[in-house]
């Protein structure tokens, strides 16, 4: 009896999850027709406007001519602070904006909060794999040698910067669907944060105090990370702490998930 409960107990655990996976897809492929208007035309868009971001910001600051504080070319070394802090900006918004977009969904009982959060970012971690080949695309096609000398780090610096935007994203969508005004406010935060996490400059170069206070945010320490595995001798100091920008993003995380089961009521009302 025992070994036949224990069967049908597994049966009954991978059927919940088959059920899961499907509403995980579901709400997936509504977000593409959301996100990219169900036209090719749309997600072209959706990948070109992170892109355009990203090379603006390259040519307004090689218009400046601003020398590069490392290596020998200005829009490789500002691509490794933009690049990053898109992949961190991009999944913190877009997975709270899941919420307060997709929020009619949750009068059906099936579907979670949760669900909703996650089938959002998985959707931005493609997003983002698309803008990250698009950008290195056309950096190569403009001569730039953007093979990193370290790309195991260079990847898991990308991984980290969308792991903490998706701690961002779990906690801000969740006050975001009790407080819809919240995304202002949120987008005004993260105008601070493109100053204080280092995308064009260099932060070993500030005073110790600002170097103080600018360590605990943990999306510099992404941007840091990302240049490390471009440049030699780059983030020794002790603004590249990896362990707290990891641990900063799987707290929020863990938090995040906490409020959405106990909040869960306040946000279907």
């Amino acid at each position: 009896m025992s070994v036949r409960a224990g069967a049908v107990h597994r049966f009954a655990l991978f059927d919940l999850l088959a059920a899961h996976g499907r509403i995980l897809v579901a709400l997936i492929m509504r977000d593409v027709q959301t996100r990219f208007f169900g036209t090719p035309l749309g997600f072209i868009i959706a990948i070109a406007w992170p892109v355009s971001h990203i090379f603006l910001l390259i040519l307004i600051n090689g218009a400046a001519g601003r020398a590069p504080p490392y290596g020998d070319n200005a829009s490789l070394f500002f691509a490794t602070g933009v690049v990053p802090f898109m992949c961190f900006n991009y999944m913190s918004r877009f997975t709270m904006l899941g919420v307060m977009l997709n929020k009619p969904l949750l009068a059906y009982p099936i579907v979670k909060v949760g669900d909703i959060l996650f089938a959002r970012a998985a959707l931005e971690v493609l997003n983002a794999a698309v803008v990250v080949i698009v950008t290195m695309a056309i950096l190569t096609a403009m001569g730039v040698d953007v093979k990193p000398p370290r790309p195991q780090e260079a990847m898991y610096a990308l991984l980290a910067c969308m792991w903490l935007g998706l701690g961002f994203g779990i906690v801000n969508g969740v006050i975001a669907g009790i407080f819809p005004f919240w995304f202002t406010p949120f987008a005004l935060f993260q105008m601070v944060l493109w100053i204080a996490s280092g995308v064009i400059m260099v932060p070993d170069e500030l005073p110790e105090g600002v170097r103080y206070w600018l360590s605990w945010n943990p999306a510099l320490i992404g941007v840091e990370w990302m240049r490390s595995a471009y440049y030699e001798g780059y983030g020794l100091g002790e603004l590249l702490d990896k362990r707290y920008m990891l641990g900063f993003a799987t707290a929020s995380i863990f938090i995040g998930l906490v409020m959405e089961r106990t909040m869960r009521g306040r946000i279907l009302q």
